[in-house]
């Protein structure tokens, strides 16, 4: 039988000390109530009595089927009982099914920060713990800066985390705050403090900021340790903590330890990483192992070749077992394989003998080097492809189109700027000019193109534009700087899609943008209701 790993999740108090996150309570509501469908052992909940969002989460949780609800505190103050400190009464007071407190067990800390001796250190530890388990059941030590302590005073290191487990903490943590311990060094020093806390009550706490964070805690899996704690995404402070969504799956699946999670709990894997993101409003990190959008994506023409004969050749796991799927990108670095590929991913089987896809491979290498980039714009690249065997249908035509800005002093004396977009188009045999103003020149176009087009494609309606870049694709060149615009829309039912235009015009090239996602919405829609009827 595999040994078992246990999973401690911070999310929810680590991930909120990121520049730029700001959890409310709706937030910490919703995303514990995905973490205990993923299965995690422990989530900590964040610090009752530390702020107002804390407090109130703690006073109304989602109900946990999975995991152990967890509050952060830090021990008792010096000259205090455990028993009436106000910091640990917080966490007693709280909903919590258990506690994780942390106390210092670097000797300069000490004596800088706490003002007391080493041994009264020690019984504040003790106290803490003891208190904690009497009140709550499961007591938790993290053992603040223990590899720095170690490196400076092992003796005294090695006491605080032997003080913990002796007065009854279920996992000491060790605990690399400032992220500087390289993995030769944790593997050294937890395999000496498994001489003295037994490895089924240790813990790894590890920070990112030599981007190790993951190796680090695998590492300290490998000496030993049985407890990891992490975040979704390595979400935290600086350069963040280790990342529970490379952590799961390389504990399950290459390792082979038994962390507690059913295959099909990890396959929500990908689900919760971008629920978190979706929640803070942030853009995904593509890259990110195992559940980046870019985890399982090839573009160059031998890999896709290789991958198509034997997927192992470039993928480590299968991208299903963690939520993800393969994408075969299309670019200039595109072969045959690529186009291919991506035609049976929107339903198109064709020979590969058909003079149409070297033809088609062509065109895109020659859009490739004017500026476009297919790989993050699948909808315009369908609608190439479909185009090519002449499938898309011209829904409308544009006649001509007039964007306007003024800049002025309104009547109130305030300055403004307003935008005015005029359209002529042909649609349904019909010449419409429309008229529409926006917040900015797209906006006024996008909603003047739209407005002309409702009267024969009611399907528009719900449509949104909800993601806008723009490149430069030639600075040197100034204000006549070729651009390249990239718009994300998405439909009533929350599909997204993205299109792409190229041009040395800004408002033309986000034209380009616009007719793609307008064509590519009119386009599904008319599939959708073709296989309706049938």
């Amino acid at each position: 039988m595999s040994e078992r790993v246990y999973l401690f999740d911070t999310t929810l108090r680590d991930g909120a000390q990121t520049s730029g996150v700001k959890f409310s309570v709706a937030d910490k509501i919703a995303i514990a109530a995905e973490l205990d469908a993923l299965g995690v052992d422990y989530i900590e909940g964040g610090w009752p009595g530390a702020n107002p969002t804390d407090d109130d989460f703690f006073q109304r949780p989602p109900r946990f089927l999975n995991s152990t609800f967890t509050a952060f505190g830090m021990t008792k103050r010096s000259g205090r009982s455990a028993g009436n400190d106000p910091g640990l009464a917080a966490l007693f007071d709280s909903k919590a099914a258990a506690t994780c407190i942390v106390g210092k067990t670097w000797d300069f800390h000490v004596d800088l920060a706490l003002k007391v001796t080493n041994e009264e250190n020690l019984e504040l530890i003790r106290d803490s713990i003891e208190e904690c388990r009497r009140r709550k059941g499961e007591a938790m030590f993290d053992c603040e800066h223990f590899f720095d302590g170690y490196k400076a005073n092992p003796d005294y290191a090695l006491a605080c985390a032997r003080t913990a487990f002796e007065a009854g903490a279920r996992w000491v943590v060790l605990c690399d705050t400032n992220g500087g311990t390289l993995p030769d060094e944790i593997e050294a020093i937890v395999t000496d403090v498994a001489r003295h806390v037994p490895g089924d009550h240790l813990g790894i706490h590890t920070h990112n900021d030599t981007d190790n964070a993951v190796a680090n805690s695998l590492a300290a899996i490998k000496a030993g340790a049985r407890m990891v704690q992490g975040t979704i995404n390595g979400l935290g402070e600086r350069c963040g903590n280790a990342n529970l969504c490379s952590l799961i799956p390389t504990l399950k699946f290459k390792l082979g330890y038994d962390i507690g999670m059913s295959d099909a709990q990890v396959e929500r894997l990908t689900h919760v990483s971008r629920v978190l993101d979706d929640r803070l409003n942030r853009q995904p990190q593509r890259q990110l192992p195992y559940v980046g959008t870019s985890a399982f994506a090839h573009k160059g023409g031998l890999h896709v070749s290789a991958v198509e004969r034997d997927p192992r050749a470039y993928e480590h796991i299968d991208p299903a077992r963690v939520g993800n799927e393969r994408q075969i990108l299309v670019s200039d670095q595109a072969g045959r394989s690529n186009i291919l590929s991506n035609f049976r991913q929107f339903g198109i089987e064709l020979d590969a003998a058909d003079k149409r896809i070297q033809q088609l491979v062509d065109e895109i290498k020659q859009r490739e080097y004017e500026g476009y980039a297919y790989d993050d714009a699948l909808a315009s690249f369908e609608l190439l492809a479909r185009r090519a065997l002449g499938e898309v249908p011209e829904f409308f035509r544009l006649a001509s189109f007039r964007v306007i800005d003024e800049r002025r002093w309104n009547a109130h004396d305030e300055l403004v700027t307003l935008s005015e977009a005029t359209c002529k188009i042909e649609v349904a045999g019909e010449q419409v000019m429309t008229v529409a103003e926006g917040n900015g020149p797209v906006n006024a176009l996008d909603t003047a193109l739209r407005k002309g087009l409702m009267g024969a494609y009611p399907a528009l309606e719900g449509m949104q534009l909800v993601d806008y870049k723009v490149r430069i694709l030639t600075p040197r060149a100034g204000t006549r700087a070729v651009t390249r615009v990239m718009i994300e829309s998405e439909d009533p039912d929350g599909e997204r899609w993205s299109t792409i235009g190229v041009s040395a015009n800004i408002i033309d090239a986000s034209f380009g943008a616009l007719y793609d996602a307008i064509t590519y919405r009119l386009y599904r829609q008319q599939v959708a209701a073709r296989h309706a009827v049938a």
